[in-house]
């Protein structure tokens, strides 16, 4: 076989794994006051300012500040509430990106409760800081109390192209509920993909819980396809409880998801995932 097809075909079956590793760097936490790489005069709190215009630190570092600029929510504008009147953090997930195969910067701003609604506010924003930073695009992605990017953070889809992987969640004593928004940048601006809802419960004779893991899939297309595989376990507890456990066991569940051209939208193969959210809701 000639040395340059096979350079070729070797370089084609590297492509998702490459894709996978570009993926799979976390989000970082910076303290706000730094400089922006390779920036000596623009820190991350300029950036934050271009959400709330008066934030500023206290004494302590924390950092507070009035309401944020207005933004839609990423599920659409029957979702999500107000914002709180005063906002306070000590830092923000810092995440660098692809989109269109141009580089981005996302950062992510729990600001804490809703002032009228049980969720959460959380806000994602979209920067171009390649030269004089500016403010792309920003909505609120809280689904639940507490919000951040779900490790990795990011899947390439492409050489040129990451999606964001974002958690809403909230416990009490024995049940975790966790959602799983999928975002992707299309012409710098922000859009849903779909939502996972997660359910883990741990009672006195077992526990069962659900992960989420997200996988690149090339076929061609301009964005790969994203296989999501939702892995529920019962697991059975060494403790001696009044209820008999169920059967230990582990299954996977697993949906993909294919770009349209047609709609330049992703569409997903199966209602798998909607009828374990639906399973879910039955055990809340």
């Amino acid at each position: 076989m000639p040395t340059n097809l096979l350079r070729f075909i070797l370089a084609v079956m590297l492509l998702p794994l490459l894709w996978t590793a570009a993926g799979a760097q976390d989000a970082s936490l910076p303290e706000l006051g730094s400089p922006l790489p390779g920036q000596k005069d623009i820190t991350y709190l300029d950036l934050a300012r271009m959400i709330i215009p008066d934030l500023a630190a206290d004494k302590n570092g924390f950092y507070r500040g009035g309401l944020p600029i207005a933004m839609r929510h990423i599920e659409g504008p029957d979702s999500g509430g107000s914002p709180p009147e005063t906002s306070g953090f000590s830092n923000a997930s810092v995440l660098a990106i692809k989109a269109g195969g141009k580089d981005r910067l996302t950062m992510l701003f729990d600001l804490g409760d809703s002032s009228d609604s049980a969720e959460g506010y959380a806000v994602l924003a979209l920067y171009d800081i390649t030269g004089k930073p500016r403010l792309l695009d920003a909505t609120n992605v809280a689904l639940d109390r507490s919000t951040y990017f779900r490790e990795p953070g990011k899947l390439g889809i492409g050489a040129n192209d990451d999606i964001l992987m974002i958690e809403s969640s909230h416990s009490n004593s024995n049940q975790n509920y966790m959602i799983v928004p999928l975002i992707m940048v299309a012409r710098d601006k922000l859009k849903l993909i779909d939502i996972i809802y997660l359910f883990d419960e741990h009672v006195c004779a077992h526990s069962r819980t659900q992960d989420v893991a997200f996988k690149a899939i090339a076929e061609g297309r301009r964005h790969a396809a994203i296989k999501v595989t939702v892995t529920d376990a019962t697991v059975v507890n060494d403790e001696s409880c009044d209820d008999q456990p169920p059967k230990p066991e582990s299954h996977d569940i697993s949906v993909t998801y294919h770009w349209d051209k047609t709609t330049s939208h992703y569409a997903k193969d199966s209602d798998a995932l909607n009828n374990l959210a639906g399973e879910n809701a039955k055990r809340f």
